[in-house]
């Protein structure tokens, strides 16, 4: 699975970004996980707030910092 994190480098989307690693590490599942940065690419998502997160093309929530333990449930 291919997961991604949307946000231009606030404290909450790095914080996101630490807490899907730990929620992949809890859920047991391979993925790869990249950061998504440029304002351009985040808005293709049609993604207006950010932090966000995004798995395999799907946005799963936007504009909040979910837990590991959250994450690792939609996963």
């Amino acid at each position: 699975m291919k997961l991604e994190v949307l946000g231009t480098g606030c404290a909450k989307c790095k914080s996101l970004l630490e807490n899907v690693k730990k929620a992949v590490e809890l859920s047991g599942k391979e993925a790869e996980i990249s950061k998504v940065e440029d304002i351009p690419s985040i808005m293709k998502y049609g993604v207006m707030s950010t932090p966000a997160l995004v798995k395999d093309g799907k946005v799963l929530f936007s504009g909040k910092l979910a837990t590991p333990e959250e994450i690792a449930g939609m996963l």
